[in-house]
């Protein structure tokens, strides 16, 4: 199966959105694996644009461990679903 979050987006149209403690936010703009593929590696990614206290509130772009961002984060905006 291919991967539905795999094209980046913008930042005006994340694919998901997360927010944790100190300001942070963390916008999903694409990711490497089907979301069944992630729960079974501790490495997988996501490439984001992640903005904090700490930045300023300017946006930072590179990939983080999404089992960073679902451990610290709190999921505001869900992945769309890809069920038909």
């Amino acid at each position: 199966m291919k991967n539905p979050y795999a094209k980046t987006r913008s930042i005006e149209n994340p694919w998901a959105i997360y927010v944790g403690p100190n300001g942070f936010e963390w916008r999903v703009l694409k990711t490497y694996k089907l979301p069944q593929n992630e729960a079974k590696d501790p490495y997988a990614r996501w490439f984001v644009a992640a903005r904090s206290n700490l930045t300023d509130k300017r946006w930072e772009f590179g990939d983080t461990y999404c089992r960073d961002i679902k451990t610290y984060g709190r999921c505001i905006v869900p992945f769309p679903s890809t069920e038909a």
